[in-house]
């Protein structure tokens, strides 16, 4: 699956698995963009289906209802949804 990259300050291992129509996954992107944080993401329903599939089981192993936005941080951390203030106590921010 193609991740698209985002330049930043390195918080860690950030992946973003979100929908490019979803309010709430613009809303998580602004506030990595706005913190400067360095993070890869995917708009699910812009992948292809092979690479949709993928995805979709990648994210089932952190979040089974599959729900966006889905931030995966250093592999053991799972925010499910946009909570500003948990994903900045996550970062340290």
């Amino acid at each position: 699956m193609a991740l698209t990259h985002v330049p930043g300050k390195n918080a860690g291992h950030l992946v973003l698995y979100a929908l490019s129509t979803c309010p709430w996954c613009k809303k998580t992107k602004k506030l990595l963009d706005d913190m400067g944080i360095e993070y890869d993401y995917a708009d699910i329903d812009l992948l292809t289906a092979g690479e949709k599939d993928e995805a979709i089981n990648v994210i089932k192993k952190w979040n089974p209802r599959s729900s966006f936005p889905t931030l995966v941080i250093n592999d053991s951390l799972c925010i499910v949804g946009f909570e500003e203030d948990k994903i900045r106590k996550a970062l340290k921010l």
